[in-house]
């Protein structure tokens, strides 16, 4: 019990608030909404950044971590793009009009727990350093890899839509 309550303790308050800000996002999505494109593509773009970022952290001894991330990216990428997220366009406003779902609410939990976890793996000194950052990065990669397809396929649709209903 010690041991968890060192690791909430030791992770910095962004964090926290982020997580926050993660369910809050997926509890707003739960209900139909309206948004500019812009809006919806900012937790895209969080979890883009923070599975980038993972690529630079600690020294590596080989150039599987990288590997293991650029595979991940690739393999999951594809899921993005044709993970389905309806929404019709306000085509006065430009607005995206949203059903609601628990999908949303659902992919940021796991996606940031496993980010967590990579995180806390990342911090503690791991008898096998090597594994622990090999699937650190691959977990970093997938997360890149399937928000940026996800970005990709909304921008796409958005623009497709914007089009052929104007």
């Amino acid at each position: 019990m010690m041991f968890v309550y060192q690791i909430l303790t030791h992770t910095p308050i962004w964090v926290w608030i982020l997580f926050a800000y993660l369910v809050w996002q997926g509890v707003q999505a739960m209900h139909p909404r309206r948004a500019p494109v812009w809006r919806a593509l900012i937790v895209p773009v969080v979890f883009i950044v923070w599975g980038i970022s993972r690529i630079g952290f600690g020294l590596q001894d080989s150039n599987w971590p990288l590997v293991a991330w650029i595979a991940a990216a690739l393999a999951l990428l594809p899921l993005g793009v044709l993970t389905p997220r309806p929404f019709d366009v306000d085509h006065k406003t430009g607005e995206i009009i949203r059903p609601g779902g628990a999908f949303a609410l659902v992919r940021n939990v796991v996606v940031f727990s496993l980010q967590y976890a990579v995180g806390v793996i990342s911090a503690i000194d791991a008898g096998d350093r090597a594994l622990a950052t090999i699937v650190g990065r691959a977990i970093s990669g997938a997360t890149a890899g399937y928000f940026i397809g996800s970005t990709i396929a909304l921008l796409l649709a958005y623009r497709r839509k914007r089009a052929t209903d104007a």
